[in-house]
């Protein structure tokens, strides 16, 4: 059999020298249930239709750093709001980053969310649009989020929603950060859709 032509987004020997002693510890400590199964239909019960979008499936949702590290990741159904999303990122990032003082939020989060982030010591800031400029622009600090949305796509297993369960697509969006991460750090390009890596 010959072998199959790469994917951009195989892991590279470097990169694998890298990770390979955290899989290897992780993998000799206790048992965990693992779902290795991609699914063929994603279940009705995870799904619903986005209001705004009129869309039915899931939403992703994901809280970044200021250069684009993935902080928190939320995949739940569609039809729950952009304020219950935002509250459970922040829950997230603040249990495990109890320093985080300030974020960016699009005009899609409303006062619930800054409301709660005040709470937890946030400072939830919500990023307008400029009204008077029509078409395209770039919204302060949005970019950031935009980006890494883009750095994950590049992983076949998140073009489309596959997983049967949230936290097995939530998984997903780690291994496709910690893919990117160790990109850095091993000095290889990150994958664009310009065609070059």
């Amino acid at each position: 059999m010959s072998e199959r032509n790469p994917y951009p987004s195989d892991l590279s020997d470097a990169r694998w020298a890298l990770i390979e002693p955290t899989l290897t510890a992780w993998r000799k400590g206790p048992a965990r249930p693992q779902t290795d199964r991609t699914a063929t239909n994603v279940p009705v019960t995870s799904q619903a239709t986005d209001a705004a979008k009129k869309i039915v499936g899931r939403k992703r949702g994901i809280l970044t750093d200021t250069i684009g590290l993935i902080l928190a990741v939320t995949v739940t159904a569609a039809g729950l709001s952009e304020n219950a999303l935002g509250i459970r990122l922040l829950d997230q990032a603040k249990a495990t980053y109890p320093t985080i003082s300030k974020s960016w939020v699009d005009t899609g989060f409303k006062n619930a969310v800054v409301e709660h982030g005040a709470t937890l010591g946030i400072d939830v800031e919500v990023v307008n649009r400029n009204p008077a400029t029509r078409g395209f622009q770039v919204v302060k600090r949005r970019w950031v989020v935009e980006r890494s949305i883009g750095w994950i796509m590049m992983h076949r297993r998140l073009a489309r929603d596959y997983e049967t369960l949230t936290t097995s697509s939530e998984a997903m969006i780690h291994i496709a950060s910690i893919d990117n991460l160790a990109r850095r750090i091993t000095d290889e390009t990150t994958l664009t859709w310009r065609g070059t890596y």
